[in-house]
């Protein structure tokens, strides 16, 4: 009986790893290498490009289409869909043509967790997904009670100039800048990522200006130099912020807190 029950979890283990998957979103990607899975993955969307080894797969979708072809062609087991960010369309189209095709979702800080949790069901990596979650979640908790007693600083932060927009409600963003205990003048109006007039960012008087930038990258503040009467600009407090961290919706997210919260508190 032992041997039985150790033949089947051999087999069952060797079909987990002969999994063929595609994920159709970096955040995706990269939570699928978080939880172990990284070398069942065969494609991938536009823009997977940590941790490196993603960047070497073919990319099969980007932000308006989904090369259906290309899925087909790779005969995945799985694929894993942005319900929000992927084509409606394609993603039935697929569907329709027999691919099984999973969601990912999150919609808050701690949906992270949970959506860690739910990719290591789909890939057979339970316990290590576990570990990672509760991991995520821990460190979570950390960070909020760190900052929830802090004083808060009026920040503006800037998605871009040209429009000048920035975040609001339930923007990514926006959650972190309320862990941090940042307040963002515009937290309220309508949309996650309002665009808004320079004549309003003034009578709001931010501490801190706030912007995101690439890997290794400083934001521009040069648009910002006209406007002395800021209380930031005359002070020069600008923070410039990983984007990846603040706009993907993975354990590299805690990283994005630190930074931004530290940040924050140099100037406070």
């Amino acid at each position: 009986m032992r041997w039985l029950m150790l033949i089947l979890l051999i087999n069952s283990s060797l079909a987990w790893a002969e999994q063929r998957i595609i994920a159709l979103a970096p955040h995706i990607t990269e939570m699928l290498y978080a939880i172990g899975a990284g070398d069942r993955l065969v494609a991938v969307s536009d823009y997977s490009d940590y941790p490196e080894q993603a960047a070497e797969l073919p990319s099969v979708a980007n932000y308006a289409s989904i090369n259906i072809e290309a899925v087909l062609a790779l005969q995945p087991d799985l694929v894993i869909a942005w319900r929000t960010g992927n084509p409606q369309a394609d993603v039935k189209r697929l569907q329709q043509l027999g691919i099984e095709v999973a969601f990912s979702d999150p919609l808050t800080l701690d949906d992270i967790a949970e959506e860690l949790i739910m990719l290591g069901k789909l890939t057979g990596l339970q316990s290590l997904a576990q570990q990672q979650a509760e991991q995520f979640k821990a460190q979570l908790n950390q960070l909020r009670q760190q900052y929830q007693h802090k004083t808060p600083v009026t920040v503006f932060f800037a998605m871009g100039t040209t429009p000048l927009s920035t975040v609001a409600n339930n923007a990514w963003p926006q959650q972190i800048l309320a862990l941090c205990r940042a307040e963002n003048p515009f937290a309220k109006v309508k949309g996650d990522y309002p665009q808004v007039g320079i004549e309003q960012v003034l009578l709001t008087q931010p501490e801190v200006i706030i912007q995101p930038a690439g890997q290794g990258r400083s934001a521009d503040f040069r648009f910002w130099k006209p406007f002395q009467t800021l209380p930031a600009v005359k002070a020069g407090h600008f923070l410039t912020v990983n984007a990846d961290y603040l706009f993907r919706t993975t354990p590299r997210t805690l990283l994005g807190i630190q930074q931004l919260c530290q940040g924050v508190d140099h100037y406070r």
